[in-house]
């Protein structure tokens, strides 16, 4: 039998939406802006399951293009706040929506911003606690980032990103591919792979594969007094600047001198031989905090 507190399926957007779509806004999709896509409705509902989203929660969505996920968010029973730097786009999304899904046009509020500078994502007052959406591959950590910091009811994030940025993110210490995306997203949140999503589910086609991840608030790292996130990233971006060296050595700017930095290192149980591709989040901080 039927689940009778379901809630309808809504039409989806497919590739020939999708296309009949850009020719009524006369938008070219462009790489600046890592427009791609999404055209496959069984992907955006995965993607909406994945993110566990339930009825009646504030989801924010960067990046909403055509209004692909957004459909998806929208009858998983969400209320939905898109943020979307392009002016044609933003301003097409609700009719969008409103042809396709009147009954849940009421759940949709759309933000004309740039995710970067963006202050309100609230919808009727509320605030998001969840951030889902398909990141264009060229601000996927700087926009991530900017969201875990500036709003801080997000509780959890599922983004679609490129595979090799996916990987980063949720990269642990002591591999290869553990950087500086992967330390300071780790100051906000754990991070983990939430699978993989094949580039023939956008339009046009992307020459890279995509991935998503997952990544669940928790609380920063306790260093010292007067010691922040600020301050804790100086020494990732010094530790990453020069990853090859020692800590001693790649610290050395940051400190003031080799000498300085081997007190610092000491001074928070650090070997100063070590990379600070070995270092968690954790260790960075306590670092910080021995700074003479």
């Amino acid at each position: 039998m039927p689940d009778p507190t379901a809630l309808p399926e809504l039409p989806l957007l497919t590739t020939s939406d999708v296309r009949e779509l850009l020719g009524l806004t006369g938008v070219r999709p462009t790489k600046m802006l890592g427009q791609n896509f999404v055209t496959d409705p069984g992907t955006v509902r995965r993607i909406v399951r994945t993110a566990g989203v339930q009825p009646g929660e504030v989801v924010v969505e960067v990046g909403p293009g055509l209004g692909s996920l957004t459909l998806g968010l929208l009858e998983a029973g969400a209320r939905v706040v898109a943020v979307e730097i392009d002016p044609v786009l933003a301003e097409r999304l609700p009719t969008t929506i409103d042809n396709r899904a009147a009954e849940a046009a009421t759940r949709l509020r759309v933000v004309q911003a740039d995710a970067m500078l963006v202050d309100d994502v609230t919808f009727e007052g509320e605030s998001p606690t969840r951030l889902v959406a398909n990141l264009p591959y060229n601000v996927a950590v700087p926009v991530l980032l900017t969201m875990l910091e500036r709003f801080e009811s997000i509780e959890e994030i599922l983004v679609m990103v490129q595979a090799e940025v996916a990987d980063r993110i949720a990269a642990v210490p002591g591999t290869k591919i553990y950087g500086i995306p992967s330390a300071k997203a780790a100051w906000y949140a754990a991070a983990t792979g939430a699978g993989k999503v094949a580039r023939t589910i956008f339009w046009p086609t992307p020459n890279v594969d995509s991935s998503l991840v997952r990544l669940v608030r928790r609380d920063p790292p306790v260093a010292g007094a007067g010691v922040g996130r600020e301050a804790v990233f100086a020494v990732v971006d010094a530790a990453f600047a020069q990853r090859r060296k020692t800590l001693r050595a790649a610290l050395a700017g940051w400190a003031g001198s080799p000498q300085a930095a081997e007190a610092a290192l000491r001074g928070a149980g650090i070997d100063p031989a070590r990379r600070g591709e070995t270092l968690t989040i954790g260790e960075f901080a306590a670092i910080a905090a021995a700074r003479p």
